[in-house]
């Protein structure tokens, strides 16, 4: 988690862990207390495979990821830690496509008491991710569905959820260069679903008030597609938080905080509020004191 770099074009940003620098599962970090008792890790039967890696995600949990595929990427860290951040009580948590777990795992290694529900699509996403789960000790707490999140009968009616977040694809099918990896795909372009099918879902889960996070890119068009898709399910974006990713460039993309327009005052429906912007980098290159205390607050070295 120490490297990002640009997802080829599409304004992605994903980690760069090379085999070399991936944490070996019986390191401990130092200087910090672990929420909840430290994973079964090794222990736990789950093997690295020659194609995986198994990489620090937030204190002691540990990710498996495959090593030419999806990876982590620096947009499901700050998902995760804006929502939590902003909804630290939650006892009930749903990751709308969650992939190889990445979201899911940073909002359970905060919110150690919370139950979870993930629904991931592609079961190469979700057999990683089961690993991920059975590595940190997570399985009593943590379901993973496989499938799509908006199809009939993957959620019940009644399930309902303090908190609900989701790392939408950016972009339609038809835009930008494909990538031939089939997983890499999926999380880029809207295969199964656009950020308005993320607000519907969310919005008919979400507990009396309960609060949605989520990322997209911030360019005018794209923010405007959150805003309609949060119009049509009858959700209010109360907060939103521009990401900077170098010092003095402009925001690619923005953390929103959603909530039912109903659970909310009349008058407090239409506002929301935009935070400074968050900044990455520096102009230099190295990582900025606000994202180093960023990392520190999902349990990784600054």
């Amino acid at each position: 988690m120490e490297e990002f770099c640009r997802h080829e074009s599409h304004g992605r940003f994903q980690s760069v862990l090379p085999a070399e620098k991936a944490v070996r599962p019986e390191t401990h970090f130092k200087g910090w207390a672990k929420p909840g008792p430290i994973p079964p890790g090794l222990a736990s039967g789950v093997t690295v495979e020659t194609h995986e890696t198994l990489d620090a995600i937030s204190g002691h949990f540990r990710l498996f990821q495959l090593r030419d595929g999806h990876r982590f990427s620096t947009d499901d860290i700050l998902t995760a830690w804006y929502g939590t951040s902003w909804c630290p009580a939650a006892r009930t948590a749903l990751d709308l496509g969650s992939g190889i777990g990445t979201v899911g795992m940073i909002c359970a290694w905060r919110l150690h008491a919370a139950k979870f529900v993930t629904i991931e699509a592609q079961a190469e996403s979700v057999a990683l991710a089961r690993k991920s789960a059975r590595h940190n000790g997570l399985t009593e707490r943590y379901e993973i569905r496989e499938g799509d999140f908006r199809e009939t009968g993957i959620l019940r009616d009644d399930e309902k959820f303090e908190l609900i977040t989701g790392s939408p694809p950016y972009f339609p099918p038809e835009a930008g260069v494909k990538s031939e990896q089939a997983q890499r795909l999926a999380c880029r372009f809207e295969l199964r679903g656009t950020v308005a099918d993320y607000c519907a879902v969310a919005a008919s889960h979400l507990a009396l008030g309960g609060f949605f996070a989520c990322v997209f890119p911030f360019e005018p068009a794209q923010l405007a597609r959150v805003q309609a898709g949060a119009k049509a399910a009858s959700l209010a974006i109360v907060r939103q938080r521009p990401v900077i990713f170098r010092e003095g460039e402009p925001p690619l993309i923005a953390l929103f905080g959603l909530m039912r327009a109903d659970d909310l005052p009349e008058w407090f429906r239409g506002q929301t509020w935009e935070e400074p912007p968050l900044t990455i980098r520096t102009r230099a290159g190295e990582i900025h004191p606000e994202y180093s205390a960023v990392k520190l607050a999902i349990g990784f070295p600054p």
